[in-house]
């Protein structure tokens, strides 16, 4: 799938990492080269520099292909442009914008688009944390019967290897990050509290996936 990533902050970089693990055909844009900064060195995505309003820098991004965009930046009026845009002008299948200041909220309704509170993120986030739960779902994918978890290190997962968290080998489908800092994957890797996998996984794999996160965290 071809996806268009706006916005090449924290959320923006992750995204765009974790779709590009999936096999995605990623494009960033940002007005900031400062930005592309936070992708890792061995991203293999394209990144484009500009302001993503003009003409320009769309076409750049070749968003008469794209079958998705995400537009994620930090202001809530330019990811509702953007996303309008998109799904009016250019035919975009699949847009998804974020909703950063709760008051826009309301706002970006009126478009007529997929929003995303990040808000909403950071509540779930701490009940998260509360829970002691580690396995928290990120997005499903009916069509390739998919699913992205995010797992968030606990102290009970403190020392154990990667590669025992995993229902199958390693695969290109991981991403792991400490501290905002992309790791390279390896079933060696000693887990540290707070660090933070992406799992993409079939459907089928989810029970053993379970099962492996309990047995490791009674141990």
């Amino acid at each position: 799938m071809n996806v268009i990533v706006v916005g090449c902050g924290r959320l923006g970089s992750t995204l765009a990492v974790q779709l590009s693990t999936s096999g995605h055909q990623v494009t960033v844009v940002d007005a900031s080269a400062v930005s592309f900064n936070n992708l890792p060195a061995d991203f293999h995505g394209r990144v484009i520099e500009g302001d993503v309003l003009t003409r320009d820098v769309l076409h750049r991004a070749e968003i008469d292909r794209a079958e998705a965009l995400a537009a994620v930046t930090n202001s809530d009026a330019l990811n509702a442009v953007v996303g309008r845009m998109a799904k009016s002008v250019y035919r975009v299948p699949n847009v998804v914008i974020r909703n950063y200041n709760p008051r826009w909220h309301r706002f970006q309704e009126t478009f007529g688009l997929e929003i995303v509170s990040t808000a909403g993120w950071g509540m779930h986030r701490f009940e998260d944390l509360l829970s002691d739960n580690p396995l928290h779902l990120i997005f499903t994918d009916d069509k390739s019967k998919t699913a992205i978890y995010q797992i968030i290190a606990s102290k009970k997962l403190q020392g154990h290897l990667l590669g025992e968290l995993l229902p199958e080998p390693l695969s290109r489908n991981v991403t792991i990050t400490r501290k905002s800092k992309v790791l390279q994957p390896a079933e060696d890797l000693t887990l540290k509290s707070g660090d933070v996998v992406y799992l993409t996984i079939p459907f089928d794999q989810v029970p053993a996936l379970h099962q492996r996160l309990s047995a490791l965290q009674e141990n």
